[in-house]
């Protein structure tokens, strides 16, 4: 799977070929030879429980409208990881948080994005829904509903075998 995204150079406007290498990560300017490099996306997602259950919000957008994820989002350039990862629980359950630990950082050959995850437990605010989120709700860890992204439930058996 190729991971490049772009066509043309954005320094001279010719045409790019992919770098003759197995991951795709960069490709050559066909006019001035330059190298274009394609970095991968960060994004931060945070683990709040409640005895036994985790808080899964249902996407109100794509990729997987309609499926439950941990709240989470992209990490804007500048900004410290563990802030995103608490504005984005904000952003999406209305739910201000303290994050308390790493559970790991998860990332795919073949999908330009990392996710960096965090435990986090909740020090104020009320569950709602945003113009991000469908349904915001606990689910027990031994009976989750279908996941947007196989990662959720990798971060969240890491999670429950950290604790």
């Amino acid at each position: 799977m190729s991971l490049a995204t772009h066509k043309f150079c954005p320094n001279c406007g010719h045409p790019l070929k992919p770098e003759p290498n197995e991951s795709h990560t960069h490709s050559l300017c066909s006019g001035c030879g330059q190298t274009i490099y394609y970095d991968p996306k960060v994004a931060a997602t945070t683990v709040i429980s409640d005895n036994q259950q985790v808080l899964l919000v249902k996407r109100g957008n794509e990729p997987g409208y309609g499926l439950w994820s941990l709240p989470g989002g992209y990490v804007d350039r500048g900004e410290i990881v563990e802030e995103a990862a608490a504005r984005e629980v904000l952003e999406e359950t209305g739910l201000s948080v303290k994050i308390t630990s790493l559970i790991g950082v998860f990332s795919q050959k073949t999908h330009p994005v990392i996710v960096i995850a965090f435990a986090g437990e909740q020090i104020s605010g009320s569950i709602e829904t945003s113009d991000e989120t469908l349904a915001v709700a606990f689910f027990n860890i031994d009976d989750l509903p279908e996941m947007a992204f196989p990662r959720d439930t990798q971060i969240i058996r890491s999670w429950i075998n950290s604790t």
